[in-house]
């Protein structure tokens, strides 16, 4: 029979939000655990360059500063665990949490599993992710200066990537599968106005097919008709996927107050900003936030459920 083991603080998740919130909580003397989910290091571990870390002037890969987070979390004696939570209980406290590797209980738990970004399923979609595959035009945009981008999708993050990219790249085409736009009216307004008199283009009726490149990464993609099926190549030098995120909270349903899978927090101005529904349950990062998903943001408020759950368990003695 595997052992319970019982700490005072849980993190779940080891992206920014998870390791930020373990500094804060392990120099408050709060001994947390953090338990860094499957995909160690998270989202950012599939980017390469990250361009707009604060601090880091000549810019850093993803997986070098998820590792220096993780090893500032473990300066301050934060006790990293290597196991996936796929059972949560969150009805009493101790909250009680079940893990492919043990069994784990809590008084106050932060709750940092991010989301994942959606993507077709193409193999070459993975073949050359961060090589001119993106799932981010506000992290990876800047690297596409004058250089002709696609944009994929037709819901409101398709059209906001687009919009945002028609400002960096030379050309933006948005590519989508139907013949109208699933996004808000006036994203589209602004769409139309780009693709009339900017730099945007619109593909209708039209799916990737395939991510084109080489050893070097993107240079192009093959897009076919959904009416009658034929195939087109593109030259270009990044595609961006901008069909959603999910949010990695499947864990926590029916147990948290939620809105399309995100966490619900208290928010306002009166402190205790992260707390979820449960009292003792905090949200940070990417579960908690659909609008900026940022790393800088993402850490910021690791750093606020840290400082809320100190309150927290300060208040329970």
């Amino acid at each position: 029979m595997t052992d319970t083991k019982h700490s005072r603080l849980i993190i779940l998740g080891s992206g920014p939000a998870g390791y930020t919130a373990a500094v804060y909580a392990a120099r408050a003397n709060l001994q947390p655990t953090l338990i860094t989910g499957i995909e160690v290091g998270g989202q950012l571990t599939t980017t390469t360059d990250v361009d707009n870390w604060p601090g880091d002037n000549d810019g850093v890969q993803g997986p070098e500063l998820m590792q220096r987070m993780l090893k500032h979390a473990e300066r301050f004696e934060t006790h990293v665990v290597y196991d996936t939570i796929n059972e949560a209980d969150l009805r009493n406290r101790p909250f009680r949490l079940k893990g492919d590797s043990g069994e784990y209980t809590c008084d106050a738990l932060i709750i940092a599993t991010g989301a994942s970004a959606m993507y077709l399923g193409l193999e070459s979609e993975e073949k050359f992710k961060g090589q001119g595959v993106s799932a981010c035009a506000t992290c990876d945009g800047f690297f596409y200066k004058k250089q002709k981008v696609a944009v994929i999708g037709g819901g409101n993050t398709a059209v906001e990537e687009a919009l945002y990219l028609s400002n960096i790249a030379d050309e933006v085409t948005l590519v989508h599968r139907r013949d109208k736009l699933r996004a808000e009216k006036i994203l589209q307004d602004k769409l139309f106005e780009k693709a009339e008199n900017g730099n945007v283009k619109i593909v209708w009726d039209h799916t990737l097919d395939e991510v084109l490149g080489d050893g070097t990464g993107v240079t192009g993609m093959r897009i076919r008709n959904t009416k009658d099926g034929s195939t087109e190549e593109r030259d270009l030098a990044g595609v961006f996927i901008a069909i959603g995120h999910r949010p990695n909270t499947e864990l926590f349903e029916g147990q948290l107050d939620m809105e399309g899978g995100y966490i619900r927090i208290r928010s306002g101005l009166e402190g205790m900003a992260t707390q979820a529904s449960v009292p003792g349950v905090f949200a940070a990062g990417d579960v908690a936030d659909h609008v900026y998903r940022q790393a800088v943001t993402s850490a910021g408020f690791g750093c606020m459920a840290a400082l809320d759950a100190e309150k927290f368990l300060d208040q329970q003695g």
